[in-house]
């Protein structure tokens, strides 16, 4: 699957293969990751050969955004447009659909290495100074197999800049059970209240949950046809957990923490070759969150900010 990949350790290949850049697998015990140099995205984790990520192909680029990581805002900017100090600033428009700036400055960009070992690797990516956003900042991302084999992904954004600089940090993986179809699956958000966005995906308000989006108790996968911004998350211990489980008790879970009190939930008929596809997405702000302010973070010069997630799967994954 991975053609040309190669140990975080063991240096730079000679060349790339996939249309998503150097690939970097991340190896500890019976877990594998396999972590991609363009958008410093994650393209597999997988437990015991049992795949946990939907994953594609070396000529693709990553399918619906599938594992790249958001910075310097995550999800969307109303017409690619907000204001700084009461001037406007426009960014570029690359959701043309719904004219909409999508998911940052970096998912196009390579994300050089700057540390490794054989089950983990740092990636870093600067974003410049530029129409619509007039920050130098930089977006590293740690990717690290723990002792319980789970994945670990720390996300740090670094304001380089003389001013203050706003943002949002987000990621976009996509959760499966092996071979389990994803419409049989069980979804699990201990979420109490969903934004409620326009035809755009632009949130106008809130309101607690109901319905579809009222996942607390579980959803069947294949009953499911959400595109949604969740909050008010439960979080024990500091962390809240998103789960796919099977019938026969095996699950994976998507953990995030407190730095992140939106998950985005997008369940898909369009993820090629899958019925339907899970994507679940722990960010620190909703969409349009430089126009609305909602949880919209503002970086000092020389600051830094970190998010964290990870992935985990339930003992019996592999039997």
């Amino acid at each position: 699957m991975t053609s040309g990949a190669f140990s975080a350790s063991s240096g730079q290949p000679e060349r790339r293969r996939c249309a998503s850049g150097l690939q970097y697998e991340l190896r500890r015990g019976d877990a594998l990751a396999v972590v991609t140099e363009l958008a410093a995205g994650l393209r597999l984790y997988s437990r015991g050969g049992v795949q946990l990520t939907e994953t594609y192909g070396d000529a693709d680029i990553p399918p619906g955004g599938n594992g790249i990581t958001l910075a310097p805002w995550a999800n969307r900017v109303e017409d690619g447009v907000w204001h700084l100090n009461g001037k406007k600033q426009q960014l570029d428009i690359t959701e043309v659909s719904r004219n909409n700036a999508s998911h940052g400055l970096l998912r196009n960009a390579s994300y050089a290495p700057i540390a490794g070992s054989e089950y983990s690797v740092t990636l870093e990516a600067p974003v410049f100074p530029q129409h619509g956003y007039p920050f130098l900042v930089r977006h590293r991302v740690e990717y690290s197999l723990a002792e319980d084999l789970g994945l670990v992904v720390r996300q740090t954004l670094t304001n380089d800049s003389r001013e203050d600089a706003p943002f949002v940090l987000g990621a976009h993986p996509y959760l499966r059970l092996g071979g389990i179809p994803s419409e049989e699956l069980t979804l699990t958000v201990h979420a109490g209240t969903r934004l409620v966005a326009d035809d755009r995906l632009i949130p106008r308000s809130s309101t607690p949950v109901s319905g579809d989006t009222d996942l607390r108790q579980g959803r069947k996968v294949g009953d499911l046809d959400v595109d949604v911004a969740l909050t008010d998350l439960d979080f024990d211990g500091g962390i809240a957990r998103h789960t796919l489980s099977a019938a026969d008790g095996r699950s994976v879970t998507l953990w995030q923490d407190a730095t992140c009190p939106f998950v985005h939930v997008f369940v898909t008929e369009k993820y090629p070759g899958r019925p339907k596809a899970v994507a679940i997405e722990p960010m620190t702000g909703p969409a349009n969150a430089f126009n609305s302010g909602h949880s919209l973070r503002w970086l000092a010069p020389d600051e830094s900010f970190t998010m964290s997630w990870g992935i985990s799967a339930s003992e019996d994954i592999a039997s």
